[in-house]
């Protein structure tokens, strides 16, 4: 997957309410923040690149996710839907199969 189309960004702050009634709000990542927090690098390729389908994609994301958190996600929702569209280009994977990953 390419750069092309990145030129641009638009931030979007998405307020979602949580237990008790707070609000959080949620920023969407900046381009270059997107791809240095969910670029596959070697040794990830080493872990992913005997994966296939929804396994692989699933996987890519667990891994960057648990780099940047020290944890794994409690729910597919907590993934970026931007981070899983971008990791999918790289594993070469529809991003819709994360809905298949548990």
């Amino acid at each position: 997957m390419g750069l092309v189309g990145w030129g641009f960004c638009l931030i979007v702050f998405v307020s979602e309410t949580v237990g008790g009634g707070r609000v959080r709000v949620r920023r969407e990542r900046e381009p270059e923040e997107l791809i240095a927090a969910w670029t596959l690098l070697d040794g990830d390729w080493e872990l992913v690149g005997n994966k296939t389908g929804a396994t692989r994609l699933g996987f890519g994301l667990l891994l960057k996710f648990f780099e940047q958190k020290g944890r794994f996600p409690r729910h597919s929702g907590e993934v970026p839907k931007a981070a899983v569209d971008y990791v999918a280009g790289q594993v070469k994977v529809d991003p819709a199969l994360f809905a298949e990953y548990r």
